[in-house]
């Protein structure tokens, strides 16, 4: 199988084969590509342990490397997910929340093993782009929320 030129890869301490298939029953075109046991013992594993994952999430080619509490998931990296509507934006982040995960603020979660995700209704983005005082009314109403609340993003678009 062709390697893609850029892949996103996601460091997990031992669990990137779990994470992998959560993502990939979750979200639309998303699944496991292949998964890769050591070869060889390794400074957070033993040979024939899951070392790596090829999966994709939402189209996007990911890499799960089991690498070991060394390092964690942190906001500076996010995935995004756009909505269609509340039932979409609903069954997404109670999956993530409901699975082990956080809420935050704005539209962001994270997952058990950390990773954060914006779950983001087509409708707070649209708002946005609108710019003007528009925009500046649903940004203040997402400011308010953790999960996004489509209907409240649309009233105070209309003002």
């Amino acid at each position: 199988m062709p390697t893609n030129k850029n892949t996103i890869c996601l460091w997990f301490d031992k669990d990137a084969e779990a994470a992998a298939r959560f993502y990939a029953e979750l979200f639309p075109d998303s699944h496991v590509t292949a998964v890769h046991r050591a070869p060889g013992d390794y400074p957070s594993g033993k040979a024939g342990d899951v070392l790596t994952v090829q999966f994709t999430v939402c189209g996007i080619p990911c890499l799960g490397l089991n690498g070991g509490p060394v390092f964690s998931h942190n906001e500076s990296f996010s995935f995004q997910i756009a909505t269609d509507d509340q039932a979409e934006t609903d069954r997404y982040w109670n999956a993530i929340v409901g699975n082990g995960g956080t809420e935050s603020q704005c539209g962001w979660c994270k997952d058990r093993w950390g990773l954060s995700w914006q779950i983001t209704p087509r409708a707070l983005t649209d708002a946005m782009a609108a710019g003007g005082a528009e925009a500046k009314r649903a940004f203040a109403a997402m400011m308010t929320m953790k999960k996004i609340d489509v209907a409240a993003i649309e009233a105070a678009r209309r003002g």
